[in-house]
This record gives C-alpha cells, structure tokens and sequence, in this order.
C-alpha cells in the first residue's frame, strides 16, 4: 500500500471508529435506561407520543364541536381535565381572540408565557411553570358558531429533556474521547509504519557515509519507501562495484609496473647494449652494423609486444574489453587459424593439421577476433617449447551434447605434472624460457580470460617429453 491510501485508510479510521464506538454506546445507554429506569428514549416513548398527539387532536376535535357554554359546562370541563391528566400538562382555549379556559394552577405570568412561546416562530417553545418545563403545542380550531380561535396545550417535558440533554452530552463526549485516542493510535502506527524503515536507511546511510558497504539494504515500509530502498540498494552496489573496481585497478597498475620494471629490463638492457656497442664503433663493419639494427628491432618488437599483453590482460581483468559475437562455422573458423599460422611455423620445421570428427556443420558465437588471439597464442606456446626436430600441432574438433570440444595437440617436450595447472597463470613461464624470457608470460592467462568471457573453458593435459594438450569447451548453437 503507497503512503497516499494508507493516509486515507487512516484517515477514514478516525472517523468510523468513534462513530462505531458512540453508536455502540448509546445502543447500550438506551436498552440500560428502557430496562432499569422510568425515562427512557425507546419504542414504547414514542408509541406514548404518538398516543397522546391522537388524544390531543380527539380533544381539539370535541372542542370545536363545542360552544362557550359547553365548555364552561361542568360535564365538559370534566372531559377537558380527564385528558389533561392523562398527559399531565395544561390547556388553554381561545375563541375570537378571548380566553375562554385554563387549566388550575396557571397564573396570569405563565398564560402570557404560553401565549408568546405558541406565536413565536423563532423560540423553542418552551415554557417553565413551578420549575417544570413544558412544551407548548397550539392548535387552530373552528367552532361550530363559525368563529375563529386556537387550542394551546402545554406537555411536560423536563424529565425527558434531562434524559435527552445528558444523553447527547454523554454520546459527544465519547465521541471526542474515542476520536482523540483513535488518532492517537493511528498517528503512533502510521508514523511507526513511515518511520521505521527511514530509520533503517539513515542508518544505512550513516554505514555507507563511513566507507562501510558490506550489508544488504532491505526493503520495507510503504510503496514509495520501498522504492526508495531499492534506488539505495542500488546506489550501494554501483558504490561497491566503483570501489572494487578501483582498487582491481590499482592492483592492475601495480602489477603492470611490476611487470615492466622486471620483464622489461632484459630486452631494454640488450638495446642498451647493442647501441652503445654501435657508439663505441664496435660494429666496424657493414654485417656487424646490420646485425646490430636488426637485434635492436627485434628486441623493440619484443617490448611492444609485452606491452601490448599487458595492457590486454588488464583490461580483461577489469572487463573493459568489447567482444563482437558472431555465429561462425566452427571448421572454416579453423581451416583459417591454420592457413594465418601455417608460414611462420614452417620456419621451425612445424607442421598443422586439422582432424575434423563432426558429422555435420556446427557453429559457435565467437568474437573473431579476440579468439583468433587465443588460438594463436597456444600454437606460440607451442612453437617455443618444441624440442623435436620435425614438429606437429594437430587440431581436434569434437563434439558433445552441448558443446564443440576443440584439442590442440603438439610432440613438444611436454609439462610436467607439478606445473600443468600453472600454465594459466600470469606471468608463468616453462623453465626453458625462463633464462630468456621472449613473452610477457600472459599468453596463456589471456587466453584463459578470453575463453571465459565466451562461456567456455580451457584446461591442459599434458606429459613429460610427450607433449601438451590444450582443450577448449564452447557452447554450440546448431
């Protein structure tokens, strides 16, 4: 529930609930006073009402059949009286004008009283005699000589009025009672519902303010709260994810110092030293100085290159590097991996083959680029640890279920078995090279990135002076 409905969930609650609570009462008050006391607003007061309204219109009735004389008759004041008392109030009659009855007991003071209040049209039409008070009810009447006059009653009232007064008194002080406690409550829940979770994300707040971003952000409260700690839950991780990429960066900035400092400082001494031998004339001869330039371009490369694989492997680590997928033939992606690598190992004395063992055409989404690098990159690895005089590379294609199983297979001189699982590792190098460091010790690591960022895996099998198997796996799509 958003914090707007609640609000008039609650608001709606304040009112309803005194009402409910007063009605309940008064039900109550009404059925207590019916039952244990004399004045009492129930069904049978207002059947006695009715009844005495009929009695009263009986009597104005047999008064306008009346003359003057009737009236002051014995027989008919008799009548007059009989009715009065069953109501216990008072009469007066008045024709053309005149007084012509009264009830006993009604001082001239309390006639002009009745008079006043039965022609007022803004009083209550209230009278008070001997502390009673008395509602006045008049009544038009023709008599039966033509003549115009009206009939005033007077109905005690007071005890009913008290009954009435403090019942209203009583109903609207509950009333105002149940409706200071009900918005008391509602407030303290409703304020408890807002209040709380905007605790938690002050606090929350605070813990990322002191660098603290190791805790989930919970959600909680109403709607818009609960956005409100998804947006901060958001806003915590992108401010982790900053962090830990920060501090990945600085690892990496470290480690490519590291790097250049140590695995640069071999080929640029040997430039150093081939320039100063060019300084100091010791290349004297045309060859010499040819010999020079050459081993000096060629260790440049080798720097460039180092470089190169350095800043590659950093921005794999940090996941800078775009890849461009593209569904591919998987056997014409390798036919072609050859014929780019074929000239250079022919150099060596390396052959490169593919040995095919699919049955029908199957195809992988690669960045073709980015796994040509790795491709490339074994096949080298290959290439430096060959020890035989007639080399081979062989290129397996298999497949399984769900994926297309790539081998690539050489006679070189083989891993041994402590080190095999380290040849994925950055900056690791076989003891043969080790002396003469000619790569940067990143191909394979890389290469391991690489294939991860395609959903695959790579591992090496591989055996003392018979030679290595690196194996791909990677998801075919037909």
């Amino acid at each position: 529930m958003d914090i707007k409905r609640r609000m008039i969930f609650y608001n709606t609650l304040t009112i309803i609930i005194p009402f409910i609570i007063a009605s309940a009462i008064a039900i109550i008050f009404v059925s207590i006073s019916s039952k244990f006391f004399d004045t009492s607003i129930n069904y049978d007061k207002f059947k006695e009402s009715a009844y005495i309204r009929s009695e009263l219109l009986n009597t104005v009735r047999e008064i306008s059949k009346s003359n003057v004389k009737d009236i002051k008759g014995t027989e008919f004041e008799k009548f007059l009286n009989q009715k009065i008392a069953l109501i216990d109030g008072k009469i007066i009659i008045i024709k053309n004008d005149t007084i012509i009855f009264y009830s006993d007991n009604m001082d001239k003071m309390d006639i002009e009283n009745s008079l006043n209040e039965a022609n007022s049209k803004l009083s209550k039409n209230l009278v008070t005699i001997e502390n009673i008070y008395y509602s006045v009810k008049s009544f038009p009447i023709q008599f039966n000589d033509d003549l115009q006059g009206k009939v005033i009653f007077l109905l005690p009232v007071r005890k009913e009025m008290d009954v009435l007064k403090n019942f209203i008194i009583a109903i609207l002080a509950i009333f105002l009672i149940s409706s200071v406690l009900t918005s008391i409550l509602v407030s303290y829940i409703f304020s408890k519902k807002i209040l709380t979770p905007i605790t938690l994300l002050k606090e929350s707040m605070s813990k990322i303010r002191n660098g603290e971003l190791n805790f989930e952000i919970a959600e909680s409260g109403d709607e818009e709260i609960r956005e409100l700690c998804v947006d901060f839950e958001q806003m915590r991780i992108k401010l982790k994810d900053s962090i830990n990429a920060k501090m990945a960066y600085d690892d990496n900035k470290k480690l490519l110092i590291s790097s250049i400092s140590h695995d640069l400082k071999t080929p640029i001494t040997s430039i150093e030293g081939y320039v100063q031998g060019i300084l100091d004339g010791v290349a004297n001869t045309p060859e010499k100085l040819e010999h020079y330039l050459k081993t000096i371009h060629r260790k440049a490369i080798q720097i460039d290159n180092m470089i190169d694989d350095l800043l590659l492997y950093s921005k794999l680590n940090l996941k800078q590097v775009p890849f461009n997928y593209e569904k591919t033939d998987i056997v014409d992606y390798f036919n072609y991996c050859i014929l780019e690598s074929e000239p250079e190992l022919n150099k060596f004395n390396i052959k490169i083959s593919l040995q095919n063992h699919l049955k029908n055409s199957r195809y992988v989404m690669i960045d073709r680029e980015r796994f040509m690098r790795v491709i490339l990159n074994i096949i080298d690895n290959s290439r430096k640890y060959m020890d035989k005089e007639e080399g081979e590379i062989i290129i397996f294609l298999r497949e399984t279920d769900l994926s297309i199983i790539v081998e690539i297979k050489d006679n070189g001189a083989g891993i041994n078995e402590d080190d095999v699982n380290k040849i994925f590792n950055k900056f690791y190098r076989g003891d043969s090279s080790r002396s003469n460091p000619s790569g940067s010790g990143l191909g394979l690591a890389i290469s391991k990135q690489i294939v991860e960022s395609h959903n695959g895996k790579i591992w090496a099998v591989s055996r003392e002076l018979r030679g290595t198997s690196i194996l791909i796996s990677i998801g075919k799509v037909g």
